[in-house]
């Protein structure tokens, strides 16, 4: 069995989007996101894949939607996150399966996970898309390392589940 991992940046008040899109700009971060998932596969929300508009380079990527006839080139799709873990547990190689959103995907996630990969922005956003409370279900902290730009602090965690 593949293990399944969950990826997000969120604020302190687990905000992890606005508008459509993330509500910051923080270039470490996305970095550290893509050498994360890079030859894993990726499942993330229909509005989350739309947002990039493309497949992540060197993983596969599963796109959740409910209409059936949603089939963008490049990618997989499948119409639940049963389905999707499925579906990604059935593909060859041995990287790690990553959830990448959106919200109610991450939700349905949360105890399934294996570990946590959060990235905290120590600062209060305004945003229309929030993590769920994962503090439930993670809360051994197995690596963490705090960073900042121009613009904001953070810290990078990973997380095991909770002991």
């Amino acid at each position: 069995m593949k293990p399944i991992y969950i990826i997000v940046a969120c604020s302190e008040n687990r905000i992890i989007g606005k508008d459509g899109g993330l509500p910051w700009s923080i270039p470490e971060d996305t970095h550290y996101f893509r050498n994360k998932v890079k030859g894993g596969i990726v499942i993330e929300g229909r509005r989350c894949f739309e947002e990039s508009g493309e497949a992540f380079p060197d993983s596969d990527t599963i796109v959740l939607s409910r209409d059936p006839l949603f089939c963008p080139r490049g990618v997989l799709t499948a119409v639940s996150l049963p389905l999707a873990l499925e579906l990604a547990q059935g593909l060859e190689g041995d990287g790690p399966i990553w959830i990448c959103g959106g919200e109610t995907i991450y939700e349905e996630s949360l105890p399934l996970a294996d570990k946590l990969y959060l990235t905290v922005v120590h600062a209060n956003v305004e945003g229309d898309t929030s993590f769920p409370k994962w503090q439930d279900y993670f809360s051994a902290e197995l690596e963490c390392r705090e960073s900042s730009d121009e613009n904001y602090k953070y810290t990078f965690f990973v997380l095991g589940p909770k002991g």
